[in-house]
């Protein structure tokens, strides 16, 4: 049984599935979406623990390969049985384990501020405990504490240049968020419950185009490691962007997103 995602769907051509990152929802990929429209038909999903999906109670629902399958599912039902995916940071990691486990699906993949995973066993299982303290920190202290909390991490502090409004309405969007989704989010498919994507890399047969913001030295070193592994890849270092670079320089983003996708439909 598959858990019942909630899709906003608009536009016009093949299909691209949007995947928002941990703690966001479809409200949060459409300032970049809306701009595809005319390119694509613009399928955004609301991923488990998230936004209109809701918290669903059996913790399978969360896993990070279960989650994959389902959207996997998700496009067959909707009649596609070949996709684009435009994820960021936790969507992009599962776009890309969709690219993984199903790569007749999957035409190309935009990755955001995305990773493979983490490669070492102990590091995974590190990161496992943080994630699973971090559930239990949200349902103790509750929502309001996570969301000041998770919007102060120095990863996001290059967000200050969107101004006080978006920020406003970004803490807005978090808030609507259920805790236990968020937990079980975090349980099923955080960095430390995702496996390693690293070794299967190769299996990726579309194009992948890899999009960092210049100010995001991590994640500019982990793209560059990837498109390594890729066949066939590129990157966009976007300028004056930290890690959420679609929203810090939307501008960049669009331009690059949409060269890319241009040449996707020439190949």
């Amino acid at each position: 049984m598959t858990i019942g995602f909630h899709t906003e769907i608009l536009g016009d051509g093949h299909p691209l599935f949007l995947l928002h990152g941990f703690t966001g929802d479809t409200t949060t990929m459409w300032p970049l979406g809306l701009h595809l429209t005319d390119k694509r038909t613009v399928i955004a999903v609301d991923l488990p623990g998230h936004g209109k999906t809701g918290a669903p109670e059996d913790p399978y629902h969360y896993r990070f390969d279960h989650t994959v399958d389902a959207l996997a599912d998700l496009a067959g039902l909707l009649g596609h049985d070949r996709v684009d995916l435009l994820g960021y940071s936790m969507g992009g990691r599962m776009a890309l384990g969709l690219a993984v486990r199903h790569p007749d699906l999957v035409r190309s993949s935009v990755l955001i501020g995305s990773t493979a995973g983490i490669v070492s066993d102990a590091e995974r299982g590190i990161r496992r405990r943080t994630d699973d303290e971090l559930a239990e920190e949200i349902l103790a202290t509750g929502i309001e504490a996570f969301v000041e909390y998770w919007m102060d991490l120095p990863l996001f502090a290059s967000q200050e240049r969107l101004g006080p409004d978006a920020l406003a309405e970004a803490k807005e969007q978090r808030l609507g968020n259920d805790p236990d989704g968020l937990a079980g989010s975090l349980r099923g498919a955080g960095s430390g419950n995702q496996p390693s994507l690293w070794r299967e890399l190769p299996q990726v047969v579309g194009p992948v185009l890899l999009v960092v913001g210049d100010e995001d030295a991590k994640f500019r070193s982990i793209a560059i490691r990837m498109m390594a592994g890729l066949a066939t890849a590129g990157i966009a270092v976007l300028p004056e962007a930290g890690h959420a670079a679609h929203l810090e320089n939307q501008p960049a983003a669009i331009d690059a997103i949409t060269d890319f996708l241009d040449r996707v439909d020439g190949l």
